[in-house]
């Protein structure tokens, strides 16, 4: 428990900082876990076939590919994703101008499912990097192959 409150604390300490309100960052972070994923490529679907017998196909398919993907257009449009937009302003504040601003929440946690232990891991994380948060990964006990290859990315 110590040790959670300690990763926590770090983390904490770490979104106070404001590097990852940057788009440069964020930018930089889901590059570096798109290099993670295909250089991981392997392992992740031995990883899946030894968990739930999916072939290297239907690994690619429905968690690697569909990640890689993610991870493309977000890079691709988290400009456009991270500026604040124009809305209507209510009739009472006639003289001013409206916006919404995306601001991050701080640390996320992601707790991930045992079907899709990949996908359902790390397609949150892409979400949260984006956004701006940290975040903290909770894998399944049930698929502990694909558990020991996300802790090592």
């Amino acid at each position: 428990m110590k040790d959670i409150q300690f990763i926590i604390e770090e983390q904490k300490t770490f979104f106070e900082s404001g590097d990852t309100k940057e788009l440069i960052f964020r930018k930089k972070q889901l590059t570096i876990l798109k290099k993670a994923i295909i250089e991981n490529e392997l392992e992740i679907m031995a990883a899946l076939k030894a968990d739930l017998n999916k072939s290297s196909f239907e690994a690619y398919e429905t968690e690697i590919g569909t990640l890689l993907d993610e991870i493309k257009f977000m890079l691709k449009n988290i400009g456009s994703y991270s500026k604040p937009k124009k809305v209507k302003t209510p009739l009472m504040h006639f003289i001013s101008s409206s916006k919404i601003y995306n601001d991050p929440y701080g640390i996320v946690l992601i707790m991930s499912p045992w079907n899709y232990p990949f996908q359902l891991t790390i397609a949150p994380l892409i979400g949260a990097i984006a956004a701006g948060n940290c975040a903290m990964i909770k894998p399944s006990n049930y698929s502990p192959n694909t558990s020991k290859v996300i802790q090592k990315m």
